[in-house]
């Protein structure tokens, strides 16, 4: 099984492909098994909360049948803003492992640091930086193009 930083990868090129911004996120259980995956789709749905994280955390809540993911590890491309840290101590995630650092719009390293707040609901394990080279290239990559007249 591919490992879920790899997978979330998949989902980011995805949605790059898609004209979104490349933010992928995949939900493991306790075994390492994927309960769901999913690529921002902000455009797509015109939402602004169709982040990737929301709409993985949802359809695993979805698939088990229940609001918590307590033994589940959320893991993405980009440090979670401060909608989707929430969320993820919301669903009550073990676990959050993500790629690059966002020190312009993060919530859990940078901005807001959701998790270090005193009304935090639920303080997941964070480990930061997992593949982050090649998660930031893929964003700076992204806009890089964008900005290509």
């Amino acid at each position: 099984m591919p490992e879920a930083i790899a997978i979330a990868l998949e989902e980011a090129r995805a949605a790059a492909a898609r004209g979104e911004v490349p933010v992928g996120a995949v939900i493991t259980d306790a075994t390492g098994a994927v309960l769901a995956r999913a690529g921002n789709e902000v455009e797509a749905r015109a939402d602004p909360s169709a982040h990737a994280e929301l709409l993985a955390l949802r359809a695993a809540a979805a698939a088990r049948g229940t609001k918590w993911l307590a033994d589940c590890t959320l893991t993405v491309t980009l440090e979670p803003c401060p909608l989707c840290a929430q969320a993820a101590s919301l669903f009550r995630v073990k676990r959050l492992v993500f790629g690059a650092y966002d020190p312009k719009s993060g919530g859990v390293e940078h901005g807001a640091r959701v998790f270090s707040a005193a009304s935090c609901h639920h303080r997941p394990e964070v480990i930061g930086g997992l593949r982050e080279g090649e998660c930031a290239a893929l964003l700076r990559g992204f806009f890089a193009a964008l900005r290509q007249p």
